[in-house]
């Protein structure tokens, strides 16, 4: 996985001033017999407008600009609630650290890897080697292939280490109701989760959930297909635009409805908020060097108005005495304190800026500048007023640290003759008077790193009631009714860079998707004979409901959402698997969609969501669905075709990313293995209950009903005395029990995972065990 800004480096060609070729030095050499260049990774207007800005000290630029051209090092982060993550911190402390020692020293490095000294528990891990030696050295081979076999199955994380720090700071709690706004490709959405699940013990869900929210359908499937390897009820992906992402207020919607039968929550608000806007991302040009030919100034003039009206939609969003994260990957000040400046006047003293100076002490970062200046194609501008009239459709009273229009100055816009001023006059520049040094710069040669930007905001009160009017009408434009510079908004995020999965990553087609024969959903959803209905069923009833018009059925490329309440459906599982509704409850939390029901009316795929999901479904739908759900909740059971099933077996199978929720509450269709044959079962993939080891254990195999099952390791002594206290280290698979035979349910990549992690379980079993002997022969 990226750690993923690198299509944040290409923004809309209508917010693109036009580099001049002076400015920018010709490629160096050839590199190969093909013709192949080097990429250029020099800029010298770049150079120019850092210099000016002074984001560095004289004496550091030249550190600064060789961290720049150097390859950004691999980075990545153990999964905190991955099964193996203690054993997979100790595989990197007690073998690669060692192993890759060598090989590090050869290169000029003192350390091959190494934890990184600011992240909680030795969970995330930087290496001295770029992602491209990782993977085409041969002598760290055994180290790549450690990385993407973890990765693929979710117990760890490849992300850059900048990108790391912002949920660190937003202080998040299991119960909290959690907006990440534009939050693809997903390693931030994975870290929040995981803080979110830091608590919960096997089985039971979190109070809270995390909307993780991106304008890009297209990176929502990138979105989804990170995200899924955490196993979560308690996420919901959406695709709205961040701008205009809806409070879902029935407030505003429903009058003698909501009285009847009020809602859970009557309005879409969130305890933090992670708006990591769209920028320039100058901060990623060690990892993306393409940039370097194409930056110019205007990149981030032009992104300025989106990442204000982004920050100001999430403050409104966000619940007084919440907190929410400003962040972006540019090292620009237009992008990143002047955005956090306006923001602060908008709000006055509803908003305060916090200082997190003591947090995590040993993250090298640089307070916030509290004054910069404006660069346009005509020049330097020190205040709004030095900008000429023509220009100002470009560079705007927000830039500038002061704030100030030309009615607070003295003076008018000057002429473009009069415009140009000596640079080195540091007394006519602006100063910022708000506390902008809380604010947290990181830059790539204090701790070799990318560069990124961070403020962490705190809504004291309400935001001004102006404020919030202006909020709810942008809330409620339409992109056909909006102005043309409005609309330069929109196209500044829609016309960014989709990045590809990783290296080894399967193509994932989000389920959400309309499918290539121009399927069309329909303006009233679908219902089917099984009893699966619309959350508007829910409603039916209600005296006196004012009708709420529908919107999605006019989202394009997504599939509705739908309740499952096919009682047979639900009926039949919980007695198959013995779950008592009382202790998981399954009406009111299942879910599917339009595209998971055959024309026949059968559901193909089921998805279990928390009651904080089920919550904002229901809220969602009492609204007029204005939130376009392109994911919700974990696919838990899923339509198995088997000409073996009998009249009492059940169809539905559990699903592998659902098996760690609803083991701990199945007493049915449990098979209890010791290590010899749980492994032989996922080397053979399939076993006949004559075969097993255990003739026990293939003796309470064949008196299963025939259908999905669930083999669990325990240890010797356990066997014969089931049932077993699920706990967080239990290790289960999901089966098929046929006539004769039990087959594993798990993916190939899955099933040699396990074989691996259980042979270095049993190795060092084995080594504890001589270690005894010889300490009782002693």
């Amino acid at each position: 996985m990226g750690s993923g800004r690198r299509h944040r480096g290409t923004t809309s060609k209508r917010n693109q001033i036009d580099n001049s070729n002076e400015n920018v030095e010709k490629p160096l050499a050839s590199f190969d017999s093909n013709n192949f260049q080097k990429p250029i990774c020099s800029n010298l207007h770049f150079e120019e407008y850092y210099k000016e800005q002074r984001i560095v000290k004289a004496e550091e630029w030249d550190s600064f600009m060789e961290f720049l051209h150097k390859p950004l090092p691999a980075a990545f982060r153990v999964n905190s609630n991955g099964q193996f993550c203690d054993e997979i911190r100790l595989k990197l402390e007690n073998d690669f650290m060692k192993s890759l020692q060598a090989e590090a020293i050869e290169s000029g490095e003192l350390e091959a890897i190494k934890p990184l000294p600011w992240y909680p528990k030795n969970l995330a891990w930087h290496s001295n080697f770029s992602r491209k030696e990782i993977r085409k050295n041969q002598i760290l081979e055994r180290f790549h292939e450690f990385l993407k076999l973890e990765t693929e199955v979710g117990n760890m994380t490849r992300q850059e280490s900048v990108s790391m720090v912002p949920p660190l700071f937003l202080d998040v709690h299991p119960d909290h109701f959690v907006l990440d706004m534009c939050a693809a490709p997903g390693s931030k959405t994975f870290q929040l989760l995981e803080i979110i699940h830091e608590s919960s013990e096997p089985g039971s869900l979190p109070n809270g959930m995390v909307v993780a929210n991106d304008v890009d359908y297209k990176r929502c499937n990138l979105l989804i297909h990170q995200t899924k390897r955490t196993c979560t009820t308690n996420l919901m992906v959406t695709n709205n635009e961040g701008q205009h992402f809806p409070s879902c207020n029935t407030k505003r919607t429903l009058s003698v409805a909501s009285e009847i039968n009020p809602h859970p929550i009557d309005q879409l608000l969130f305890d933090r908020v992670l708006c990591d806007v769209p920028c320039s991302g100058d901060g990623t040009l060690r990892k993306a060097p393409d940039i370097w030919r194409r930056w110019n100034s205007g990149s981030g003039n032009g992104l300025h108005s989106l990442q204000v009206v982004l920050a100001m939609r999430g403050l409104s969003l966000l619940k007084v005495g919440g907190r929410m994260i400003y962040s972006t990957c540019s090292m620009n000040p237009i992008e990143d304190e002047a955005v956090v400046a306006e923001i602060l006047r908008r709000c006055g003293c509803s908003v305060e800026l916090v200082d997190v100076s003591d947090k995590l002490p040993e993250l090298i970062r640089r307070p916030g500048l509290t004054k910069w200046k404006v660069h346009d194609r005509g020049g330097w501008y020190r205040s709004y007023k030095d900008v000429p009239k023509s220009q100002r459709d470009g560079v705007l009273r927000s830039m500038f640290p002061s704030g100030k229009s030309d009615k607070d100055s003295t003076g008018g816009g000057n002429s473009y003759e009069e415009m140009a001023y000596i640079s080195s006059d540091e007394s006519a520049v602006e100063v910022c008077d708000l506390p902008l040094e809380r604010c947290m710069r990181i830059l790539p040669h204090d701790q070799n790193t990318g560069g990124f930007f961070i403020a962490v905001l705190h809504k004291v009160s309400p935001l001004p009631e102006f404020q919030e009017k202006i909020n709810h009408r942008r809330n409620s434009y339409n992109r056909n009714n909006i102005n043309a510079s409005e609309k330069s908004l929109y196209e500044a995020v829609s016309d960014t860079v989709v990045t590809k999965p990783e290296e080894g990553a399967e193509e994932i087609v989000l389920e959400a998707t309309v499918s290539e024969n121009g399927f069309k959903p329909p303006e009233k959803e679908s219902t089917c004979d099984e009893g699966i209905v619309e959350l508007a069923q829910k409603l039916d009833d209600m005296g006196g409901k004012r009708e709420v018009p529908s919107m999605q059925g006019k989202w394009k490329g997504l599939y509705p959402v739908v309740f499952l309440r096919d009682e047979t459906v639900i009926d039949g599982i919980k007695t198959f698997y013995g779950i008592k509704d009382e202790s998981f409850p399954l009406y009111g939390h299942l879910v599917t969609r339009n595209s998971d029901i055959s024309s026949h009316g059968n559901v193909k795929r089921i998805y279990y969501v928390s009651k904080a999901v089920k919550d904002v479904l229901e809220l969602n739908f009492a609204v007029g669905k204005p939130l376009k759900i392109s994911s919700v909740g974990l696919k838990i059971f899923e339509k198995q075709s088997a000409k073996e099933c009998e009249a009492n077996c059940c169809s539905f199978r559990i699903t592998s990313e659902g098996l760690p929720v609803i083991l701990p509450y199945m007493t049915k269709q449990i098979l209890y293995a010791t290590m010899a044959d749980f492994k032989n079962l996922l080397q053979h993939k399939s076993i006949k209950f004559l075969d097993f080891i255990h003739p026990r254990i293939g003796e309470k195999a064949a008196k299963l009903a025939l259908g999905s099952c669930v083999m669990v390791l325990v240890d010797d002594t356990q066997l014969g005395s089931e049932p077993v206290k699920v706990k967080t280290s239990t290790i289960a698979i999901g089966c098929w029990k046929g006539k004769a035979s039990l087959t594993v349910m798990v993916t190939t990549v899955d099933c040699h995972q396990l074989i691996e992690r259980l042979s270095d379980r049993s190795k060092e079993v084995e080594i504890a065990e001589n270690c005894l002997k010889t300490a009782e022969t002693a």
